[in-house]
């Protein structure tokens, strides 16, 4: 994705909430703890347009990235992968050196470099958050050094 086109971040604010909560319950992704304090969120334009939000739950130097969906219409078109750029990058200047994540659809982040592991290889911190320990069996743990 070129510069151009990379998505910008903008942390989320406590009255858009409701709207992540209803993207992701469409994508069919979980919305347990969306408004609880400890995720960080963001929403992500381009050209001043929505095109979709994603998290972060921060644990020392472990990331866990999570949370993150492309609006339908703008699907297939690198909005996906410039979010997880965006969210990696967010992580590295929290402290984080890797990052985390459970997927209902491994193929798109093995694209972006991320490898499968077992469920148990993540942080117990990390397991111990809603987002991993409310996951489907069938969600694929993954992981990615940070550089």
């Amino acid at each position: 994705m070129s510069e151009r086109r990379r998505p910008v971040g903008l942390p989320i604010m406590a009255w858009e909430r409701d709207g992540l909560v209803a993207a992701l319950a469409r994508a069919g992704l979980s919305t347990k703890d969306v408004k609880s304090s400890g995720p960080l969120f963001w929403r992500f334009e381009s050209d001043d347009s929505p095109v979709g939000f994603g998290g972060l739950e921060i644990h020392g130097d472990a990331a866990l990235l999570r949370s993150v969906v492309t609006l339908p219409p703008l699907r297939r078109r690198g909005f996906g992968r410039g979010i997880v750029e965006v969210l990696e990058l967010e992580a590295r200047l929290r402290g984080g050196r890797t990052v985390w994540l459970l997927a209902s659809e491994p193929g798109f982040f093995e694209r972006l470099g991320y490898r499968p592991c077992p469920r148990e290889a993540l942080p117990q911190a990390l397991r111990e958050t809603a987002e991993v320990s409310g996951a489907p069996a069938s969600a694929v743990a993954m992981t990615k050094p940070l550089a």
